[in-house]
């Protein structure tokens, strides 16, 4: 009887463990099949964000466009949303946001792939540990502290060298914008070039190259790729650049490439309108979201054009 009591209880317990393994293997597939949807969820929202913004920017853009031409707009040189007699030519802004653009890549293209072969070619672990992350601190001071170094120190540092600069001008914002840059070219260029393998290196010192040689003929063509992506993302990052143009290069909406002068960026202009007087519903209010949708197209298409030449100068080893 003692034996078939034991017996009945060994099955009963063997039972109850059975019952609860299927109850946390069921609790595990409910999770298992949650947890995609969930991750999936929390990925589609950079996405949602992207629609949303292109949504609300079109949106407001085409009723701008029922009042002013689309012609008129992108092939206009004046500028005046103010006057009695607003015209809304969109070429002044873009001239003015191109030219500090290509002014700060003059600084941060040769300085920044300089570092970069200096950090990865010539410096020693110990220099490179200290010097990449002094250099990489430039990212992060804010752009309002840069706008007002253009304004406060550049601009009468370059005026008393060039006494016809004015007081706000598109050359000063421009050169700090390069600055700013620097770290962004140097630090993704440095990590192209790092990622090369060292038997191509010593397979050309094997030849009788020089380490300048090297580094020219071999270390920066196969690192192209990674270095071509660093200037469009530079790139890319000046034409979307707000502060430094704002506080430096002054409200003129001038259609010159006078670098001296005062213009005004895209994103320049938006901050003037969108902290102004501008009545929501009037034309000017409406020309803020178009030239906002035209910045987006400039930065989506340096950002498509970064991942093309990324892919089409790509080596693999």
């Amino acid at each position: 009887m003692a034996g078939n009591s034991d017996t009945n209880k060994n099955a009963v317990n063997v039972r109850e463990m059975i019952a609860e393994k299927k109850k946390k293997k069921s609790l595990s597939n409910y999770t298992e099949k949650f947890i995609p949807t969930f991750l999936l969820l929390i990925a589609s929202i950079s996405l949602l964000t992207t629609v949303g913004i292109i949504i609300t920017l079109f949106t407001e853009a085409i009723e701008f466009f029922k009042r002013v031409p689309v012609w008129e707009f992108f092939t206009g040189t004046v500028l005046k949303p103010m006057s009695q007699n607003p015209e809304f030519g969109v070429l002044p802004l873009i001239n003015g946001t191109l030219i500090s653009t290509f002014i700060a890549m003059l600084v941060a293209g040769p300085i920044g792939i300089m570092s970069a072969i200096y950090l990865s070619e010539y410096a020693s672990d110990r220099v490179r540990r200290v010097l990449k992350p002094l250099l990489e601190i430039l990212a992060g001071i804010p752009t309002i502290v840069y706008g007002f170094f253009a304004f406060t120190f550049v601009t009468p540092l370059i005026r008393s060298i060039f006494p016809e600069v004015g007081a706000t001008n598109i050359l000063s914002p421009g050169l700090v914008m390069g600055v700013m840059i620097i770290p962004m070219i140097a630090s993704l260029s440095e990590d192209a070039m790092s990622s090369v393998p060292n038997s191509m290196r010593e397979g050309a010192f094997a030849l009788g190259a020089t380490k300048l040689e090297t580094t020219f003929k071999v270390v920066i063509p196969a690192a192209l790729s990674g270095i071509i992506s660093s200037f469009v993302l530079g790139i890319s990052r000046a034409i979307g650049e707000t502060m430094i143009v704002t506080i430096a290069s002054g409200s003129s909406k001038n259609f010159t490439f006078d670098v001296t002068q005062s213009m005004q960026t895209m994103t320049a202009y938006i901050v003037e309108v969108s902290s102004g007087d501008a009545p929501a519903g009037s034309t000017i209010y409406y020309s803020l979201y178009a030239v906002a949708a035209t910045l987006f197209i400039f930065t989506l298409l340096m950002n498509i054009l970064a991942r093309y030449l990324s892919r089409k100068f790509r080596e693999e080893y």
